[in-house]
Order: C-alpha cells, then sequence, then structure tokens
C-alpha cells in the first residue's frame, strides 16, 4: 500500500502528455537512400499493420525514384541533404512530434506485421525501447560477414556497457517520446545503431528484445552497406563511446599496457645494475622512465575524465526524466 502511494503522488506531480484512455500518436520513420524498388511496399505494409500511424519517409538525397514512390502510397516525404543514416536520424528526431515512434529500414527485409505487438510491449510494460532482433533462415537476407561483424560488435558491447541485447544492429526498433527527445544523435552513419543502444544501456532505461522475422532484400535492392567500411566506422564509433561513457576504464588499459612494457624494458637494467653497477643502453633506460611517466599521466586522465563523465551522465538522466514515460494501459487506434 505504502508504494502505491508512492507511485501515484508521482504521477501526480509527473503526469502523462497523453490520457490512458487515448491512443497514443505513433509515427514510422524510414529512413530513405535510392529505395525506389522497395519503398512503396514499405510503406503500404506498415500502414496496413498501423492504419492510425503516420508513415514519415526522409529521403537521403536519393538520385532514383524514391520520393515518388513514397508520395505515391501516401507517406509523409521530407528530405535530408547530408548523406547518411546518422544525419537522417537526428533530422527525424528533431522534426516529428509523436508518443510512439516506429524507426524502420526502407529495405523491405523487416515484418510491419510485428509492430502493432512490438508497441503493446512497451505500452503495457512503459519501456523506452523495443529493439527488434533479426531471426532469418535464409543465407541470402543476412551476409556471412554481416552475420559475424554483428556478433562480434554485439559481444563488445555487451563487455563493456552490459548484455541486454543479442542484436545491437538491428534497423528496427520501437522508440519512446522521452528516449528520441533525450538522444543526442551525434553519428553520421551506420553507427547510428550502436550510438542508440549504447546511450538505453548508460541511463538504464527499461528496454526489452524481441525476436522477429527478417527476409532478403527484394529482387532490384542493393544494400547500402558496406561490410569493411561501415564495419570499421561501428568499430571506431565503439571505441569512442567507451572513451567518452567509460574513460576510467578506457585510460586504465593505456595504463596497464604503457607501465608493462615499461617493466618489460627496465627489467634487464635492472638486473645489469644490480650486478655490475652500471646502467648500459641509457637511451631504453630514458624511454622506459618516459613511458612510465605517461602510463601514470593516463590514469590521471581516465580518474579526472570519470569526474566529468559522472556529471554528464547526471544531466542526461535529469534530461530523460523531464519527459513523461509511455502512457500505461493505452490502445492502438484502427
Amino acid at each position: 500500500m505504502k508504494q502505491t502511494a508512492i507511485r501515484e503522488r508521482v504521477h501526480a506531480s509527473h503526469p502523462v502528455s497523453v490520457p490512458e484512455t487515448e491512443s497514443p500518436q505513433v509515427a514510422i520513420l524510414i529512413p530513405c537512400y535510392n529505395e525506389e524498388a522497395t519503398i512503396a511496399q514499405v510503406v503500404t505494409s506498415f500502414r496496413q499493420a498501423l492504419p492510425g500511424a503516420t508513415v514519415y519517409v526522409y529521403d537521403n538525397a536519393s538520385d532514383d525514384m524514391t520520393t515518388a514512390a513514397a508520395k505515391s502510397v501516401g507517406a509523409v516525404v521530407m528530405h535530408e541533404p547530408l548523406r547518411g543514416k546518422g544525419n537522417v536520424v537526428r533530422r527525424m528526431f528533431a522534426d516529428i512530434e509523436a508518443d510512439i515512434y516506429v524507426l524502420v529500414d526502407g529495405d523491405h527485409t523487416y515484418d510491419a506485421g510485428a509492430a502493432p505487438a512490438l508497441i503493446r510491449r512497451l505500452l503495457s510494460e512503459q519501456l523506452d525501447m523495443v529493439n527488434g532482433s533479426r531471426q532469418s533462415e535464409a543465407r541470402e537476407a543476412y551476409r556471412l560477414g554481416h552475420r559475424f561483424g554483428n556478433a562480434l560488435f554485439t559481444r563488445l558491447v555487451s563487455l563493456i556497457f552490459g548484455h541486454r541485447f543479442d542484436d545491437i544492429l538491428s534497423g528496427y526498433r520501437i522508440l519512446s517520446r522521452r528516449f528520441v527527445k533525450s538522444f543526442p544523435a551525434l553519428s553520421r552513419g551506420f553507427e547510428i545503431e550502436t550510438e542508440i543502444t549504447v546511450h538505453a544501456l548508460e541511463l538504464r532505461m527499461p528496454v526489452a528484445e524481441v525476436s522477429t522475422p527478417y527476409k532478403e532484400r527484394p529482387l532490384g535492392s542493393l544494400s547500402k552497406l558496406s561490410t569493411f567500411r561501415d564495419g570499421w566506422r561501428i568499430l571506431k564509433t565503439i571505441v569512442q563511446l567507451i572513451k567518452e561513457e567509460r574513460p576510467l576504464q578506457f585510460f586504465s588499459a593505456i595504463f596497464a599496457l604503457l607501465s608493462l612494457t615499461s617493466i618489460v624494458l627496465t627489467y634487464p637494467l635492472v638486473i645489469t645494475y644490480l650486478r655490475t653497477g652500471m646502467v648500459p643502453r641509457f637511451p631504453t633506460a630514458i624511454l622506459s622512465s618516459a613511458m612510465m611517466l605517461l602510463a601514470f599521466l593516463s590514469l590521471t586522465c581516465g580518474l579526472i575524465l570519470d569526474t566529468v563523465t559522472r556529471g554528464r551522465k547526471e544531466m542526461k538522466r535529469l534530461r530523460y526524466l523531464e519527459l513523461p514515460a509511455p502512457p500505461r494501459g493505452a490502445n492502438l487506434s484502427d
């Protein structure tokens, strides 16, 4: 009873923007670049699955008929001239006002029929993100290089930030308003999915992951994801996020590497000095001393930046808490 009273007081002081009896406003966000072959099918399938939602297609400077195809089936078409999925997502999150956001790629590989269940899961549990984990039996749908890269990056993120997802690079996500409006979106390309995942993990948001069907691209549709180029960018983004969000761990690793190298270089010099009283290879002695100094300098940077990062995280958390949670018990409109 006491906990119920506390929850009621908190709810009264932070009312939600949408009454629980009303249907939440759902926006379907589709970033697109040269998806003329598939975008009409994607828009049509999501309009059928979520008839009460508004479908927004953001054309990322395509040089085919993507815009015309999207307009022909009733999508609201917007334009983002800066190339890169991260740039498009940042623009969409800034422009569109809604209660629930469905973020999905425009390549017709994700199952629109799963969207209502994913949204109901988000609303019933008041989550901030439901990640659609890709499940496919077709080798053509999910190339071996992409599978390996996704597994590698997912494992790396799990080791550093915590294991809550099995598919961090999925392009199918259901997001709450308070997630979208508290997300800085700094990435430019396909690494945006990694940034979204780490944002949820770092703020310890209520999230879930649901397996969803994933199919191969239709004939005439080509993937824009480069296994090596975009894989390298994703890896760099993960390293940068570790440096920014876990500075003590990052700089402690550098400290350990430098100090260990310095000890290895110094050991034979110390043995020789103890035996002969002389210091041979004087340049090596200078190098090992300099490396040890750099090691402790790195550790000091980590300690200082860890304090700064904690303050930044508190500010992001407070901004996140300023926004209302998804309305519990709301129903989707027909």
